[in-house]
């Protein structure tokens, strides 16, 4: 067996690395990175609390990136609760009231602001909560046999 190197991430997936293991280590959460709930919309990660409850993370690398995205409002219909993950130069008065902040490196990360709770439906989060399980579970198959991803075994 040889040992793959880690890929070269962008700045916002190491942000998004930093926010799942402080996420999953200190809070007891399940996280997923780039998590579709709906068709056209792609969250950067998605968690899953001890409770059932979910949160939504945007993950910011810069003033730019934060700028040309203007369809964050969409990902607030899809947890109970949406963040901001921003590293410590980032310009945190150009993101929104009424929502969380995170501050994040690639290796770990701290909620500044818990964003406000807005609890989803039933049927939304039951949902949700199958759709997270089973791309995760999607996921983690692939990881262990890549193969099955290539001739469609997964899908």
């Amino acid at each position: 067996m040889t040992l793959q190197s880690d890929p070269v991430l962008m700045p916002g997936q190491l942000l998004a690395r930093g926010v799942c293991r402080h996420l999953s280590g200190a809070h007891n959460f399940a996280v997923v990175e780039e998590f579709v709930p709906e068709r056209g919309k792609r969250v950067d990660v998605m968690a899953l609390g001890p409770k059932g409850e979910i949160w939504v993370i945007e993950c910011k690398s810069s003033r730019a990136d934060f700028m040309s995205d203007g369809k964050w409002q969409g990902y607030l219909d899809w947890c109970d609760r949406y963040f901001w993950a921003v590293d410590e130069a980032f310009p945190t008065d150009l993101l929104p009231e009424g929502t969380g902040l995170i501050i994040a490196d690639a290796y770990d990360a701290e909620i500044l602001r818990m964003g406000p709770e807005s609890k989803l439906a039933g049927a939304r989060r039951n949902a949700l909560t199958r759709r997270f399980a089973i791309h995760a579970a999607r996921r983690l198959q692939a990881l262990r046999d890549p193969g099955a991803m290539l001739d469609g075994r997964i899908g």
